[in-house]
């Protein structure tokens, strides 16, 4: 391995140019935050031996012929050894090795502008390796390459001296070089498959893809040590996890009062009291003192550990980080490049927030590798157990730069804040959060931050803007200041219930400039025993701190309301109340008392018994014990298809029909899916109607792609559905979750589709996280250290060979093996059997039908179905039209036989050996098959799913199909009809070897007296008759 150094041990340029100066290209070069050039010159430290080449014509004019020789051999020379994917970080005074480049480019950079001053280059080890190491196609250079991409800076650091800062750039510069080293050298003497790097990577790699235990794993390294002696194998664990983090990013701690009240940070670093409360920073030692002590033998300082501790995982590096991968680089500029543009809401580029944000500023959207940022904030008990209470809260950051398939995958999530427990920091949030707003602000700034772009090779100025945040319904009070406890008025309020009027307007959103109006003066101070904040006005609790940003009092949508946890209570009270659940229902005798209070529904009143006790009438919501059975028998009968939810049936019981242990998704199924199919025979239409257009409402809303006219036309209809169900359920049936559904799609008509601003992932990646914690002790310090470790892997295992399983191209269980290019494309279907195979001979009839409908739709036969369509015609000119598609279906099976063959004879090219096959039609053998797995979708036999809770036997396609009145139509009408179908055989038939093609033999209805549609819209099959 070869590096450029240079030799006057001063920074790269420190001569030069320290302006804004451009290279050759007329893109910034890379400067660190004090204005000096970065340099490597401390590779210096860790060459033992030179490498000696002639250089004297480095210092020719430029022009000469012995210097474009020179410089011919040496590019020829060091792209042989050094180069990476074809480039080099090129040695010229414009790019300071900071820029890498291919052979073409740096040959033009060194004529025009020459090399660094006092440029020579040094090879790591004595002698280079003659044979280059294969890594089994794990590209580990190019994992070192991209992870420590412009090494040295200190962007964190400003105001610490060049000393410090050199420092660090040596100790950066030792780290590459060994991570390099261990990527150069061979596993073995003689092994070309695996380096050091590559084998420990991909051991990790499987450990953790595999959640193989510290002791198993320990036990497995120690096994292949004695099996391969000359191997370099990690010692233990723990030497092979500090090699792997020697590729990731760090965190810091940061102390804070343990009643939430400040951070000891930036100017408060050195304190050891607050200045609120007055509560030591640290832990109590075992000498009772809460400060620093020192032993008496040494006289050393033993420094105590914090009260509280949050931990800061700094956002700005892991961003740089996704531009200086070749992997990612790209993907951050999907948005903008390859994002489909057609009016539709799919992504949050498409919303109206995301454009009014470019429109306001323009300067911050012409850079399309600017980055948008979503935050998503919740607590969790990192014990799973409710027998210890404990909140710890993570703040989690998702670029929205990134496509679809990627920003809202745990692989790109970046934990940001770490904020430790016992108990929720609630209002006072905004204590931990000033570490990462003073990121954001330092994103935000015009001068941006330096980042190497290794898609486009170049650096520019990154910046970063927030857009929203994402939390279930009280964290929104915490991260926007306005407070959601208590309840509404109306339930005392017998004017909002007695036929009375509503004539004024509907409330209008307050925009962020009148929210800064309104908290403009008040100052709050955060702590748990702080109580002499002022009163704010209206619901106010404080000003957030995310108005500290200088854009956020202009974005559109600033808190998001979660549609899983809405939907989720929504469901619950729906379907407790229908079905009277205890401690479900939101029909109780305190609701009926408020009735009677408010002098309405006088058929609900509670009435008093001879026995002194209330009697509550049936209202025409509650299900009777016949409706109850028949809602529960449906809910325990139906069934989805395989992976599409969890086994609902399990929820429910008939004795006595109820519902429970209901998760967030399996509401999500009961609401959009179930619920309108269980009430199709049970309650008045007046009742279920409502319920249904509710169900509606909410599937529409969380469809992936919406068209903003009809969340207008939502928008209207949410409001009526409300108005219809609140003239049937009592008041109390209203909380805040039924009334949040009115604003859902008002956010939507904003923000886009609420796959993006859901909790859904954000709940799954808090379980993620819990389970990362081995020490009960330290959780957060367990959660840290297990995140640290699973974003290095993430980070490594997108250079690891396309072969090798990892957390980015993990296959799905329904994964079909692909086709094959070189074929006739019938012959190339993708798709897998699943399960055992039979082989039988079918029936002469159905397999001519079977090659029928094969030949039938080939597209690469067309022209011989036309030709033939037209002899037919031609031959049977008095047949009307219906007769001559029937003879033309009937007879071009045998005629394209004969007609390949003589085609074949006379040497037409259009003939090849598949299309030969083709013609001769399948042989009579024939496998069948109980499932089959095509286009990512799981197909199951009617027969094999009859013991099984899920259903994968229903086909459902579109067919161009010509349409006859009657028989003596001549003019049929051509047009899609939809056929719906039961799979009963999977048939493979086999034209010749490796040419096969597989069917589905269904049971098909598309119209007739075997289909129809009820009063509620659904569709009804029935295929148990024949038609």
């Amino acid at each position: 391995m070869f590096s450029h150094v240079t030799n006057d041990g001063k920074g790269v340029g420190e001569d030069f140019t320290r302006d804004g100066t451009r290279n050759l290209k007329g893109k910034p070069v890379l400067r660190s935050n004090t204005g000096k050039w970065k340099a490597c010159y401390f590779m210096l430290l860790l060459v033992n031996q030179s490498f000696k080449m002639d250089t004297s014509w480095m210092s020719l004019p430029r022009a000469t012929t012995e210097y474009v020789k020179g410089l011919d051999k040496f590019l020829d020379f060091i792209f042989s050894i050094e180069g990476k994917n074809g480039q080099i970080s090129c040695p010229c005074i414009d790019c300071g090795n900071q820029i890498w480049v291919d052979q073409e480019e740096a040959r033009t950079h060194l004529q025009c502008v020459g090399f660094i001053k006092g440029y020579r280059f040094t090879p790591l080890n004595s002698k280079p390796c003659d044979t280059p190491m294969m890594d089994a196609e794990d590209d580990m250079q190019g994992l070192v390459h991209d992870a420590f991409h412009g090494y040295g800076e200190n962007r964190y650091d400003n105001e610490i001296g060049t000393q410090n800062e050199n420092q660090s750039m040596h100790t950066n510069t030792k780290k590459f070089y060994k991570v390099l080293e261990d990527a150069k050298k061979e596993l073995y003497p003689g092994c070309k498959n695996f380096s050091v790097l590559s084998f420990i990577v991909r051991l990790f790699h499987s450990k953790c893809i595999g959640k193989c235990n510290d002791k198993g794993f320990s036990m497995i390294l120690d096994t292949l040590r004695e099996a391969f002696p000359d191997a370099s194998i990690p010692k233990s664990l723990y030497d092979l996890r500090k090699i792997i983090r020697e590729l990731g990013l760090s965190y810091d701690k940061i102390d804070a009062c343990p009643n939430d009240c400040m951070l000891y940070w930036k100017e408060n670093s050195k304190k050891t009291e607050c200045d609120i409360c007055h509560a030591s920073r640290y832990k109590a030692s075992e000498n009772g003192s809460n400060h620093e002590s020192t032993t008496p033998d040494t006289n050393k300082k033993i420094k105590n550990n914090g009260a509280k501790v949050l931990r800061h995982f700094p956002l700005i590096p892991r961003l740089q980080r996704l531009f200086m991968s070749s992997k990612t680089a790209t993907s951050m500029r999907w948005h903008e490049e390859s994002r489909t543009k057609d009016g539709y809401l799919r992504h949050p580029a498409d919303s109206p927030a995301w454009k009014t944000f470019d429109f306001n500023y323009p300067d911050f959207a012409n850079e399309s590798r600017n980055v948008r940022l979503g935050l998503a904030s919740d607590g969790f008990n990192p014990f799973g157990t409710m027998s210890v209470s404990h909140s710890t809260w993570p703040v989690v950051l998702m670029p929205y730069n990134l496509p679809p398939w990627m920003c809202m995958k745990q692989p790109y999530f970046m934990l940001s804040l770490l904020i430790p427990g016992p108990s929720a920091p609630g209002n006072n949030i905004d204590v931990y959060m000033e570490p990462l707003v003073a990121e954001l602000q330092e994103l935000w700034d015009i001068n941006g931050v330096e980042t190497y772009d290794a898609s486009t090779k170049t650096s520019f100025k990154m910046r970063a803007s927030l857009l929203w945040t994402i939390s279930d319904f009280p964290a929104y009070a915490n991260l926007s200041g306005w407070s959601t406890k208590g309840n509404h008025a109306f339930r005392k309020d017998k004017k909002s219930f007695d036929g009375t009027e509503e004539k004024d307007r509907q409330p209008r959103a307050l925009t962020g400039p009148e929210v800064l109006e309104e908290l403009n003066g008040f100052e709050n101070k955060f702590g748990k025993l702080v109580n002499t904040n002022p009163n704010l006005p209206f619901n106010w609790k404080k000003r957030s701190i995310f108005f500290e940003l200088p854009y956020w009092k202009d974005n559109l949508l600033r808190h998001n309301l979660d549609v899983m946890h809405i939907e989720k209570n929504v469901c619950d009270s729906v379907v407790g109340t229908l079905m009277n659940l205890d401690k479900k229902t939101k029909d109780h005798v305190k609701a009926r008392l408020d009735l009677q209070e408010m002098g309405i529904r006088s058929e609900l009143h509670p009435k008093v018994q001879n026995n002194n006790k209330l009697y509550l009438p049936p209202a025409c919501f509650s299900m009777d014990k016949k409706e109850k059975d028949i809602f529960c028998r449906v809910l325990k009968k139906v069934k989805v298809p395989d992976g599409y939810a969890a086994n609902i049936s399990r929820c429910v019981d008939l004795k006595p029909p109820k519902l429970s242990g209901l998760k967030s998704h399996d509401s999500h199924i009961l609401m959009q899916q179930l619920l309108p199919i269980a009430l199709r025979n049970v309650l008045p239409k007046h009742v279920r109607y409502p319920v249904m257009k509710l169900c509606r409402y909410y599937k529409q809303l969380c469809s992936k792609v919406l068209n903003p006219n009809d969340l207008v036309r939502m928008e209207n209809e949410i409001g009526k559905i409300l108005c219809d169900l609140e003239r049937i359920f009592p008041p109390s049936f209203f909380d805040v979750m039924v009334h949040l559904s009115v604003h859902l799609a008002s956010e939507a008509k904003l923000g886009g589709t609420v796959h993006y601003r859901w909790m859904y992932p954000i709940e799954r990646y808090l379980a993620t996280l819990k389970s990362y914690v081995r020490n009960r002790s330290k959780p957060e310090g367990s959660i840290a250290e297990g995140y640290l470790a699973e974003e290095c892997l993430s980070f490594c295992s997108l250079y690891l060979s396309s072969d090798v399983e990892t957390i980015h191209n993990k296959t799905s269980r329904n994964y079909d093996d692909g086709g094959y290019d070189d074929i006739l494309p019938i012959f190339s279907m993708s798709g897998r059997p699943i399960g055992a195979t039979m082989v039988e001979i079918l029936d002469l009839d159905i397999l001519a039908k079977a090659h029928s409908y094969v030949l039938f739709n080939c597209s690469e036969i067309d022209e011989f179905r036309t030709e033939h369509l037209k002899i037919v015609r031609h031959e049977n000119r008095k047949l009307r039209e219906r007769e001559i598609q029937r003879l033309h279906c009937e007879t071009f099976e045998s005629w394209f036989q004969d007609n390949v063959a003589k085609l074949h004879t006379r040497g037409d090219p259009r003939i090849t050996e598949d299309l030969r096959n083709l013609a001769s039609g399948p042989a009579e053998f024939v496998k069948k098959y109980k499932g089959f797995i095509i286009n990512g979708f799981r197909f199951h036999t009617k027969s094999l799913e009859e013991n099984r809770k899920t259903q994968n036997s229903g086909v459902m396609l579109d067919a161009m199909t010509n349409s006859f009145s009657s028989a003596r139509d001549n003019n049929p009408i051509v047009g899609d009809v939809t056929y719906f179908g039961v799979l009963n055989d999977i048939i493979e038939l086999e034209y010749a070897v490796d040419r096969k093609v597989v069917l589905f033999h269904c049971d098909w209805i598309s119209n007739g007296s075997r289909k129809k549609q009820d009063e509620n819209g659904f569709t009804l099959l029935n295929f148990e008759v024949a038609e």
